[in-house]
């Protein structure tokens, strides 16, 4: 029931586009303030998760923090540049409502990383924002781009599917 009404309604549609809107603006400040601030480096930030991973109560998980150590850290310049624009790039899409499932689905990765990482501030509140988003599947975007670009790609792929299957 409430799947259908995330899905199909079209109340849903605009509450989903105001969450949708919110949650861009929240992704698009915070890669912009990395971006345009000049001093992020996520390396610092990979090593204080590495550090909450020890002690009495660690916030951190160990083998994320073997994932951090071995993975992360040692790629640090990489992980700083997708964090910076896949915030930005998430937060635009989701504003626009262009690819909103696979926006909110990178949104969702991230924000896992971070709570994986320690982090709790709004990303909590944005994983279960964005879950809804998600589920509602192209409702979501139907009030922005998604409406034009989503049917023009299914007749895009329909036709070059027709056109390359084999004669029976």
């Amino acid at each position: 029931m409430i799947n259908n009404f995330l899905r199909e309604n079209n109340v849903a549609a605009a509450i989903l586009t105001v969450l949708r809107v919110y949650l861009g603006y929240a992704w698009l400040t915070a890669g912009w303030g990395k971006l345009t601030g000049g001093g992020f480096d996520s390396a610092g930030f990979i090593q204080g998760a590495i550090g909450n991973a020890s002690g009495e109560h660690p916030a951190v998980q160990a083998w994320w923090a073997s994932f951090l150590e071995g993975v992360a850290l040692p790629n640090a310049e990489i992980f700083t540049f997708l964090v910076m624009w896949g915030e930005v790039l998430v937060g635009i899409a989701l504003i626009l409502g262009i690819f909103t499932n696979f926006a909110a689905i990178m949104g969702l990765v991230m924000n896992f990383a971070f709570l994986f990482s320690g982090t709790v501030s709004t990303n909590a509140q944005m994983v279960l924002l964005t879950v809804f988003i998600a589920v509602a599947g192209y409702n979501a975007g139907k009030i922005g781009l998604d409406r034009w670009v989503i049917p023009f790609i299914r007749q895009y792929t329909t036709k070059k599917e027709a056109t390359t299957a084999p004669a029976a």
